[in-house]
Parts: C-alpha cells; sequence; structure tokens
C-alpha cells in the first residue's frame, strides 16, 4: 500500500501562498488514513466471521447427517479393532446322498469373565458352580480375585444356562456368540464325520476346524465362502447306515466279539453306502484319544479303513481268479488237497480233512488251505504279488477319510516260496476290510479296478481291468455255491442271491506267535451274485458263537449270519426287490466230487 504524506509539499506551499493554515491539510489527511486502516480492520474481521460460521455449519451438519445414518442402520454390538485376519466362524453342512443332514451348525454362546467388572466375585463363583456342576467354585474365587483381567468360563452353553447366568446378574459375567458344530444323529456315521472342534476364538466368533474325517479331510472346502454355502454330500445313505449299525451293533454282542467293523460298496461306482466300526463314540462330545496301550481299544478307531487284519480265507478268492485268467485252472480242474502239506519244516492243515483230491470249485466251496496253496504254486510268487497290487491291496485305500494313510498293508518282508502259500489263503498279509471290500468289487463287478470313495457320484468307474469278464462271471458262480452248499450257508437270503466267501484268521499275538482262541472272523460278500449291484463285508474282532456245547469261531457260524441280516434288511432300502435267481448259464458247469 502507497502511504499518503500528511503534509504534501505541494498543497503546502499553495496553502500558504493563499494565506491558509497548512495543518488543516495535516489533519485531514491524518482522518482519511485512519478511516482507510479501520475499513480494512472491519473487512478482515468479516470474513473471518463467516469463515468460521461456515466452519459450524459444516461441522454440525456432518454430525446430523451421522446421527441420521446411526439412527437407521441395524443396531450391532461395537466391534474391536484388530489387525489379524478376520475369524471365519461359518462353516458348510454334510448330507448324506439324499440330502438328510449329517453335520450342521448351532448357534450358541460362550460364557467368559472380566474380573475388574465383577461386583461380587465370590457370590458368582459361587452360582455358577451350581449352574455347571464341572467348575470348581474355590478356582472360580481365586481367579476372579487375582491379577486376571480376562477369563473364558465355558466355551459352549445352552440357552437355559445362559439364562441362569442371566440371573446372576453380575457386570463382569459377558456372553460371545458361537456357532458350535452339531451332528443330529449323534453316533451315527461317527468314523465317517470325525467330528470338529474351535481353533482360534475371540469374544464374539470362534473358528470351527474340522479334527478327524470328512471333517479334517475337507476342512478347507468346508469353511471356504466361494462355495457359497453349499453342502458336502456324502456317498452315505443314512436309512442304510442306522440299519447296518443296528445290526451290527446286536450281532457283536450276540456272538460276544470285542469288535465289530462293516462296509457296504457300489461295485460299479465305488461309492460307500454304509460304513460302520463298532464301538464308536458320539462326535457331539468327541472322547480324548488313548494315551497308551492299543490304539485299536479307542472307540475313536476306525476299524474299516485303519485296522488291518490277517483276512483268512477270503483271499482263496483271489488265486481263483487269477489262475482262472491265467488259464492255469477251470473250474473242473482236480488239485491235490492231501494233508498235510508240508513245505521244510512247515506243515499247512485244512480246518477239516477234505480227501486227497477236490476240483477247484469244491476248493473255495470247501475252503481248502491246501488245495488253494497248491493252485498259488501254479501261478508263482511274482505274478501273485503283481495281481494282489493291481487290486490294490499293496497300499492305502485312496478313500478321502484322513485316517486312511494310517491303513497301511502289512505285508511280508520278504516274499518267500512260503509266503507265496500262505498269502493264497490270506494268511502272512495284512489288509483293512475296505482294502478287501474294493479288490471283491473289482473281480465281480466284469473285472475292472474300482476305488472306494466317500463322495457321492453317478459314475461309474472305468479303471484298469484286472481280469476278464468271462472269468468274472465264473467266479461268480463258484462264490455262489459258496453260500448255496459251502461254508457261508448261513448267509443265504432268499430272494437275493448272496455269494461271497468267509475267512478265520487266528489273531497275531504282539510278541510272534498265534492265539489259539482269538480270530478275526470275515464274511465277504456280494449280492445279487448273477448281476452285482453291491459288495459287504463284515469283520468279527475275536467272536465266540456259545449256543452249541462248544464255543465256535470260525467266520460261518459267527459273521456270516450277520451279514445275511444286513442283507434282508438293507435290500428294500437300496430299491432292490426279492426276485427269482436265473437259472444257471448252460455253457457253465460247476462239477463236484
Amino acid at each position: 500500500m502507497i502511504r499518503t504524506p500528511l503534509r504534501p509539499l505541494a498543497r503546502i506551499l499553495s496553502a500558504r501562498a493563499k494565506g491558509e493554515n497548512p495543518d488543516v491539510i495535516e489533519r485531514e489527511n491524518l482522518r482519511l488514513r485512519h478511516e482507510e486502516i479501520r475499513d480494512q480492520a472491519r473487512s478482515k474481521a468479516e470474513g473471518r466471521l463467516l469463515l468460521v460460521g461456515m466452519a459450524f455449519i459444516l461441522g454440525f451438519g456432518a454430525v446430523g447427517v451421522r446421527m441420521g445414518v446411526m439412527a437407521a442402520a441395524e443396531p450391532s454390538e461395537p466391534q474391536s479393532s484388530y489387525a489379524g485376519p478376520a475369524i471365519a466362524a461359518q462353516r458348510a453342512d454334510i448330507v448324506d446322498r439324499q440330502g438328510r443332514i449329517l453335520a450342521t451348525n448351532l448357534v450358541t454362546h460362550a460364557l467368559y469373565a472380566q474380573p475388574k467388572m465383577m461386583i461380587d466375585p465370590a457370590g458368582a463363583a459361587e452360582k455358577l458352580a451350581k449352574i455347571f456342576p464341572d467348575l470348581n467354585a474355590d478356582q472360580l474365587k481365586k481367579d476372579f480375585t487375582g491379577s486376571r483381567k480376562f477369563l473364558w468360563i465355558k466355551k459352549k452353553i445352552s440357552p437355559e444356562q445362559m439364562q441362569q447366568v442371566h440371573e446372576i446378574g453380575d457386570p463382569g459375567l459377558l456372553f460371545g456368540p458361537r456357532e458350535m458344530r452339531l451332528y443330529p444323529n449323534g453316533a451315527l456315521a461317527a468314523h465317517v464325520l470325525g467330528g470338529a472342534a474351535f481353533g482360534r476364538e475371540g469374544v464374539d466368533s470362534a473358528e470351527v476346524i474340522g479334527t478327524a474325517g470328512v471333517e479334517k479331510t475337507f476342512d478347507t472346502w468346508l469353511r471356504d465362502p466361494a462355495n457359497g454355502g453349499a453342502p458336502l454330500q456324502l456317498s452315505l445313505d443314512l436309512t442304510v447306515q442306522s440299519t447296518i449299525e443296528d445290526v451290527l451293533d446286536g450281532g457283536m454282542k450276540l456272538m460276544n466279539a470285542k469288535g465289530a467293523a462293516a462296509v457296504l460298496m457300489d461295485v460299479h461306482t465305488g461309492e460307500v453306502i454304509a460304513l460302520a466300526s463298532l464301538p464308536d463314540f458320539d462326535p457331539n462330545d468327541r472322547p480324548a484319544p488313548l494315551v497308551s496301550g492299543n490304539p485299536s481299544d479307542s472307540p475313536l478307531f476306525n476299524r474299516v479303513v485303519q485296522g488291518v487284519y490277517e483276512l483268512g480265507s477270503t483271499y482263496k478268492l483271489f488265486a481263483l481268479s487269477q489262475a482262472l485268467d491265467l488259464g492255469l485252472v477251470t473250474p473242473t480242474t482236480v488239485v491235490d488237497t492231501q494233508s498235510p502239506l508240508v513245505w521244510g519244516k512247515f506243515r499247512i492243515h485244512d480246518f477239516h480233512n477234505y480227501g486227497p483230491r477236490n476240483t477247484v470249485t469244491d476248493v473255495i466251496v470247501k475252503s481248502s488251505n491246501i488245495g488253494t496253496a497248491h493252485i498259488a504254486q501254479m501261478i508263482g510268487g511274482d505274478r501273485q504279488q503283481t495281481f494282489l497290487k493291481s487290486l490294490g491291496l499293496f497300499a492305502p485305500t485312496p478313500i478321502e477319510l484322513v485316517e486312511a494313510p494310517t491303513g497301511k498293508p502289512l505285508l511280508p518282508k520278504k516274499w518267500s516260496d512260503l509266503s507265496t502259500l500262505t498269502v493264497s489263503y490270506g494268511h502272512g498279509i495284512s489288509d483293512s476290510p475296505l482294502h478287501l471290500a474294493a479288490a471283491y468289487a473289482s473281480i465281480v463287478n466284469g473285472g475292472t479296478r474300482v476305488s472306494p470313495t466317500i463322495l457321492k457320484t453317478s459314475k461309474v468307474q472305468q479303471g484298469a481291468r484286472v481280469i476278464s469278464e468271462k472269468t468274472s462271471a465264473t467266479v461268480r458262480g463258484i462264490l455262489r455255491q459258496v453260500v448255496v452248499r459251502g461254508t457261508a450257508s448261513f448267509g443265504d437270503v432268499p430272494g437275493y442271491s448272496v455269494a461271497g466267501k468267509t475267512g478265520t484268521a487266528d489273531k497275531p499275538m504282539p510278541r510272534g506267535g498265534y492265539y489259539k482262541d482269538k480270530v478275526i472272523a470275515t464274511f465277504a460278500s456280494f449280492f445279487p451274485s448273477y448281476d452285482p449291484k453291491y459288495v459287504l463285508i463284515v469283520t468279527l474282532d475275536e467272536p465266540v458263537e456259545a449256543s452249541g456245547t462248544e464255543p465256535r469261531r470260525t467266520a460261518g457260524w459267527t459273521s456270516v449270519p450277520v451279514a445275511a441280516e444286513i442283507i434282508r434288511r438293507v435290500g428294500p432300502l437300496l430299491g432292490l426287490r426279492p426276485e427269482v435267481e436265473p437259472a444257471p448259464d448252460p455253457t457253465l458247469t460247476l462239477a463236484t466230487n
């Protein structure tokens, strides 16, 4: 700003020349300068007031808008800030092949305490101990009156318990929402489902993670939001599973067995329709695993998948199938069954003396160890191993259960000539009942390899061919004779044309040798024999049938009747109507001696 002089020289000289007072000019200029300064100050003050007013208007406007948004929003609890990943609480359902619920979620609450906020810690501890008898009142008092700022009390509580805690009225007792895993059918299919537990936890959510079975195998899939909440559909049929478990439980008790296993499998798709292992457990209250002793004594042990046993004469089917397919024998070929068969210092005996010679058919029907060993000699050790390996009997089953890799077959350390003989009738090699189911399905379905699956599918497996269709048909006819007139005669179910093979194996002792009064009894069956749809394996651990004067332990007296009752009950549930068995193919002649 250019300042105007108060006493301009030109005006002063002019005023003096005219006889005027020069001071007047100075006072006038001073007045004008003060007025100019005043106007500038007022302009600045008005501008500042305008800015402050606009700031107040904008601030109060923002507060008003925020209050309006909050008033219109749904009420929710404030969330604490946390830099880590969010806890995904949602978990997809698991359903059976018909869409019926096997595992789902239930909204519940957890109970925790903030001792610093508690009014009456001692009184609250006493009342909580009455609501939850498993809690210790003295320990709660110690925790509530100590230095702890946070304390979990119960991870899951019922609505009734929640109401009782509410009535205590202490502000330091708080609830956190939870989604817990619920198995509405209790122990049904427990070994397939496995179980779930809480992983990472917060006060307002918890992560549910699988701990065993399909819950663990498909844990990532079940927790993936990208699936849109779609359920995991298994191949199990809930009604068939329930029926088999009921019959198996009754059979185990009737036969005085310490354990039992059963698996029902589609011979074409490999779908496991039912899988039962007893004793079992309730996945809603999964027991702790054993820390000592034999793992198979735990109810958590899956005898179908994890249990590997010498399955006895059920293995004779494999020697029969391979020898027929190689053209080494026919059903009417006569083989040596003279007892005993001496091999070095070892002697192989039959359960009964079946005479010096029998046809191949009767070797299987009567279950001759000696006759089967002679057939194995024709095959040879190398070819025998290759065939058994092609059936999947040398590796864990590929079923989608986390326990499957632990069911590793036990094979001879050295496959000697003696091993070739004993393995042919199921001794010296151990596999699981599920191995046996898959191998039988591969042979009787027309001769193509099939692998077990626990997931629903309608696709027929196109596996590698293990035997020809002609051999498969011949084997089916021979195994039907085992039921009609052989060791599995108690397994005949009118209208369902059951076929199969029994197997009774002495249990090995932990330190070597075999028990004389403890066996694993197995019946490997399929039905209908002329057009197989399903394979059923029933295994009993240490059964004893005690209705007679002497205890009977063989599969024909123990496992076979249980399997027959299962087939009788589940046949209609599977949509199989009882039918008259077609007449034998005239091109196939089963000769007997």
